[in-house]
């Protein structure tokens, strides 16, 4: 398969009269090498349907298409949303079929054609997180992901407890699966260059905690509202005032502060606040 380089991306935007705008967070990879990493990372197969959020002019999407069984993609300009069909069409006419185009903010996505495997995306700056989030709680099936994302935000969605990075995207994405760094991409890949390096972050699904998600993501939203602030002052609040209590019973010091937490931890407090 022929992918998009330099050149032909910007053919296609000049014909959609398209400048890549900050508004949806959009930075063209314009390296063939750099998609084809990326591809890999997420060990495809043909068993495989790949959803893929904001696809642009569809340079990762060939690569997605030459692994895969089929890619979903999701863009929100209706612009791009168009011509993306036509592209695959002109570079690998035998992968046509197998991609299916939703014109929608990933945001609003709630279902699918078909049930995704994978999550493989070079996803907005703008909106990485809440959207990585919201694609894996909306949609359990996908076993592998991996994003590139602002490298800030990959290393905060990667942390270790006691990071100072480490906070409420590093143990919200942890209750999916593990989570690794992939790696850094430079600036050069992207048209127009960003002003920083990207991340590579892969997630791998594991079994889903034995626990109520909402009350878990609660106790970690309220947390680290108040990241100086101890446990004892900073759960009062969903822990109806019996945080002592809970704690206790937990084996949990309520001086300690959210970052000092595993998501093991949370879990644990979640569980037992039900319990006491």
């Amino acid at each position: 398969m022929t992918l998009l380089g330099a050149g032909r991306i910007r053919e296609i935007a000049a014909e959609l009269d398209i400048r890549p705008t900050k508004k949806w967070g959009q930075n063209f990879v314009i390296d063939p090498n750099t998609v084809r990493r990326i591809a890999d990372l997420a060990h495809l197969t043909a068993d495989d349907v790949v959803l893929e959020i904001g696809p642009g002019v569809g340079s990762l999407t060939l690569a997605l298409l030459e692994r895969a069984g089929s890619v979903i993609a999701v863009e929100i300009d209706p612009r791009l949303a168009d011509r993306l069909p036509k592209t695959v069409q002109e570079q690998a006419p035998e992968h046509a079929a197998h991609l299916t185009v939703i014109t929608a903010d990933a945001l609003s996505v709630t279902e699918l054609p078909e049930e995704p495997t994978a999550l493989v995306a070079n996803l907005p700056y703008n909106v990485a997180v809440p959207v990585l989030l919201q694609m894996l709680a909306t949609f359990p099936t996908i076993r592998s992901t991996v994003v590139m994302v602002q490298r800030e935000v990959a290393e905060r969605l990667c942390a270790e407890p006691g990071s100072r990075v480490y906070g409420v995207p590093s143990l919200k994405a942890r209750w999916y699966g593990s989570v690794d760094y992939a790696g850094t991409i430079g600036r050069t890949v992207f048209w127009p260059a960003p002003h920083v390096d990207s991340g590579l972050v892969r997630i791998t699904a594991q079994p889903q905690p034995d626990a109520d998600r909402q009350r878990v993501f609660t106790l970690i939203d309220a947390a680290f509202a108040q990241r100086r602030k101890t446990l004892r002052t900073t759960l009062a609040g969903p822990l109806q005032g019996r945080v002592d209590e809970v704690l206790a019973a937990a084996g949990i010091d309520p001086g300690l502060r959210g970052e000092q937490l595993s998501l093991a931890d949370f879990i644990r407090i979640a569980n037992t606040s039900l319990s006491t």
